[in-house]
């Protein structure tokens, strides 16, 4: 992690939904908090069974006015460590470290409407959005999907304080009873921007759809909450040209975090597939492309990969290191 490295203590943890709880977090240290715009994020560098993750997690207030932080955490079915780790292991009193609240998703300031898109966990920058936006009498609209009530994170509160601002959606398992995304996103107008975040199949749908809609890219901002794991992900193998070592990559397991648990030093920021600071060379095999920082055209020569989120076609990749 770059930057200010923060020692938080955990003051309190509450379950939001049978898989949700909500933790917060005060400086361990006694002093102030940095300040942070709705949308930011805190990095954890997380210590689960001898295994050292990074997970990111939005922070869901629209500021700092408590001095305490607070998070949303999903116990993922196919935890790779850090959701099962704070969902289960950590306490009120443990101390986690956590670089300083970073905002690759802010609000922008030459936005006149504000369409805020939602779906499951993703709510929680979505919501610090809502609150800083209602706050400042901003114009703004909350769209939100989850499969039923009790699954929806802060369901009452939305309810309660959004009003009429905001509309729930749940499918029970049939999409076609779901968010009617194409009408949400509707035709592009000047000053009117979209915000995504929650599955990728949501964000995937939504960014098509705004495509299709005639939106700018400059005004559809999103992102990725969840790995982009599969149920049918299959062990693979990297082959390391230029170091001679091969490394074997587990399903539930990122290429990227496959390689650093193995020592290589690499470079890497969002881990979400969306800076592609940790794109490299591929010399052998087809990658899945799974991210949104390589064009169209990058993606169809395949001979680049992003590490934190991408896959293979194949069994084996060849990559350039």
């Amino acid at each position: 992690m770059n930057g200010e490295t923060l020692s938080l203590a955990v003051a309190a943890i509450r379950s939001i939904t049978p898989d949700v709880k909500e933790f917060t977090l005060r400086n361990a240290n006694g002093v102030t908090l940095p300040a942070f715009a709705a949308g930011a994020h805190l990095r954890f560098t997380l210590e689960a069974d001898g295994v050292r993750h990074e997970r990111c997690y939005s922070l869901l207030d629209a500021g700092n006015r408590s001095n305490l932080y607070r998070i949303a955490v999903q116990r993922a079915p196919r935890s790779r460590g850090g959701s099962a780790f704070l969902c289960e292991q950590v306490t009120v009193g443990s101390v986690l470290a956590c670089a300083a609240p970073r905002n690759d998703f802010p609000l922008s300031p030459d936005a006149r409407h504000h369409v805020l898109v939602a779906g499951g966990i993703g709510i929680t920058p979505i919501l610090a959005m809502a609150k800083a936006l209602q706050a400042a009498g901003k114009s703004y609209e909350l769209h939100y999907a989850a499969r039923t009530e009790q699954a929806m994170p802060y369901r009452d509160y939305i309810a309660s304080q959004l009003g009429v601002r905001a509309r729930l959606y749940f499918d029970h398992g049939e999409p076609a009873r779901g968010m009617p995304l194409r009408d949400v996103i509707g035709a592009a107008e000047n000053g009117r921007h979209l915000y995504v975040c929650g599955p990728q199949a949501m964000i995937d749908a939504a960014l098509a759809l705004a495509l299709d809609h005639g939106w700018a890219r400059a005004a559809v901002h999103f992102e990725l909450f969840a790995n982009a794991s599969r149920d049918d992900d299959r062990p693979l193998e990297l082959q390391l040209a230029r170091s001679r070592r091969t490394v074997r990559v587990a399903p539930t397991e990122s290429l990227l975090d496959a390689l650093l648990r193995d020592g290589l030093d690499l470079l890497y920021d969002c881990r979400r597939g969306e800076c592609g600071v940790c794109a490299v060379d591929v010399l052998d095999g087809i990658p899945d492309h799974r991210d949104y920082a390589l064009s169209d055209a990058q993606k169809a020569a395949n001979g680049t990969i992003c590490l934190c989120v991408s896959r293979a076609r194949t069994g084996t990749l060849k990559l350039d290191l």
